[in-house]
């Protein structure tokens, strides 16, 4: 005799799905600050990045470090 229980996922369905919200929440804010900041950077001239120490090719490492120093 085959038998069938029906019991509750006891929260955990929820736990975990609150969780992948947060964490792509976490992920889309670290996106656009990212995204923010390189457009930034990139909008100034070589001129500029020298004064403020920096070479274009750094702009894209400096955007992720923005990105995943900010609090989210």
């Amino acid at each position: 005799m085959a038998q069938v229980i029906n019991a509750a996922a006891d929260g955990a369905f929820g736990t975990r799905f609150a969780a992948l919200a947060s964490g792509l929440r976490t992920h889309m804010a670290r996106r656009q600050t990212f995204k923010r900041t390189l457009n930034e950077l990139s909008a100034l001239s070589d001129r500029e990045l020298a004064d403020l120490g920096l070479h274009r090719s750094q702009l894209r490492g400096i955007a992720w470090q923005a990105a995943h120093d900010a609090r989210s």
